[in-house]
């Protein structure tokens, strides 16, 4: 067998890791529905994006195999996703102090 038939299944996943994951991310988007008629205050939005945080991590990893690839592709996602949080955090920077 030739290294690239090796690799391509060497991390297969089986139809019973999908179903659980899939039933986490409803159980998950129904958590975030009735977390969203609680009054939380402030810390609705917050709560929201933990859940949200949560569900892409499990999305990313099993769905999308970045779990299982090269190394490199985690710190290019690592990467985009501090971009992202440095964005965030200057614009609320911007509205918070007007």
């Amino acid at each position: 067998m030739s290294q690239e038939q090796h690799t391509a299944h060497k991390h297969q996943v089986g139809y019973g890791t999908y179903v659980l994951i899939w039933m986490v991310l409803l159980s998950l988007t129904i958590t975030t529905v009735a977390v969203s008629g609680i009054n939380l205050g402030d810390f609705i939005l917050f709560t929201a994006l933990l859940i949200a945080l949560v569900k892409s991590i499990l999305v990313v990893n099993v769905f999308m195999h970045i779990k299982f690839d090269e190394p490199i592709f985690k710190v290019f996602i690592s990467v985009a996703i501090l971009t992202l949080l440095a964005v965030f955090i200057l614009i609320s920077f911007d509205i918070f102090f007007r």
